[in-house]
């Protein structure tokens, strides 16, 4: 059995996971100073996320737990690499959940929490895609397998656009919940952002993937030359083609289904072509593999167990409360239940 690309693949899941879930809550928050009109709408989107944003955020530490077991090397590489922009993401997640717990209860600073909502979504939204656009191209390594750059080392032009592509690729996928949670005059305005922003999203992704071409053709090649690249590229389409088609349709749902499976896709695309690399190496120099950086077979072995264990749980949780919290929020009820609510 090949416990590292099973552990690889498991990590891809997480990865997909949160980027699908949180990827909605974070792009709420940055349309939170531009949708709304007004208070009673404010409310709306806060409480559309206000019950599921800290189990979405679950997937994040998950991930980084289940890389520290699996591949201490490269949690260790990662982490200490991107220490200085994994705190700022740290330090706006701490403040968009300390934003939605207080707004209600400390009307006088409202504006301050409302910046702290907004300001915490789109700063983790854009450094996780620079992150992201750092590993698609490549991290400066020394011979040990230590970062050798600095903090301006990741804010390349690639990672930077990559980064933009990552905030509108969330806010798309925001504004898409949004026109699933709301009703009357702010859902509309939310379908005209999703329309705009899934536009904006394509556009973006054609000067993304060639980019990628150009800086780094080696992942277009291996995407191409690999089955499940093949997999993920049909279901990124897939995605975009449900997303357009229900939103013409005036099917929210449909949207926001499309919208997520073109998530998966994408993160499916990083995945294939990076592997078997976590840290791919800058300009072709040697990367952190998760064939020659991983845990011993045992260790694999055992956390496998537990993992197929924990997993079905957290899902099954996970259905649970997106079950319960269904359907439209009704702006009437939202503001009578105001005082007796967090969010």
């Amino acid at each position: 059995m090949d416990l590292q690309l099973i552990w690889y693949a498991l990590i891809g899941v997480l990865v997909a996971g949160y980027a699908v879930l949180d990827g909605f809550d974070l792009g709420v928050g940055a349309l939170y100073p531009f949708l709304p009109r007004d208070e009673a709408e404010r409310l709306v989107l806060r409480r559309s996320i206000g019950p599921v944003w800290d189990g979405n955020e679950v997937w994040l530490l998950t991930a980084g737990g289940a890389l520290f077991a699996a591949f201490p090397p490269v949690y260790a590489t990662v982490f200490s690499g991107f220490y200085l922009a994994l705190i700022l993401v740290l330090m706006g997640l701490i403040f968009r959940a300390v934003s939605l717990e207080f707004r209600s209860h400390d009307p006088a600073w409202a504006r301050v929490w409302d910046a702290a909502f907004a300001g915490g979504s789109a700063l983790p939204a854009l450094l996780l895609g620079v992150a992201a656009g750092n590993l698609v191209r490549g991290l400066p390594l020394s011979d040990d397998g230590e970062f050798a750059g600095t903090f301006l080392t990741l804010l390349n032009p690639f990672a930077l656009l990559v980064g933009v592509f990552g905030l509108v690729m969330f806010v798309a996928h925001g504004a898409a919940w949004i026109t699933l949670k709301s009703e009357g005059a702010l859902r509309d305005r939310a379908a005209r952002v999703r329309s705009v922003a899934h536009w904006l999203f394509l556009a973006l992704l054609v000067v993304v993937t060639v980019a990628t071409g150009i800086v780094v053709p080696d992942r277009i090649r291996s995407n191409l030359a690999e089955p499940l690249g093949w997999v993920a590229l049909a279901m990124l389409v897939a995605g975009l083609v449900v997303a357009r088609t229900a939103m013409i349709r005036g099917r929210d749902r449909g949207a926001f289904l499309g919208s997520a499976l073109g998530i998966v896709g994408l993160v499916g695309l990083w995945a294939v072509g990076s592997f078997p690399y976590l840290v791919p190496g800058l300009d072709g120099g040697a990367g952190l593999s998760a064939y020659q950086e991983s845990s011993s077979d045992l260790s694999l072995t055992v956390m496998l167990v537990a993992a197929l264990i924990g997993l079905p749980v957290v899902l099954a949780y996970t259905a649970l409360v997106y079950r319960v919290f269904r359907g439209r929020i009704v702006t009437e009820d939202v503001v009578e239940e105001e005082g007796q609510a967090g969010y």
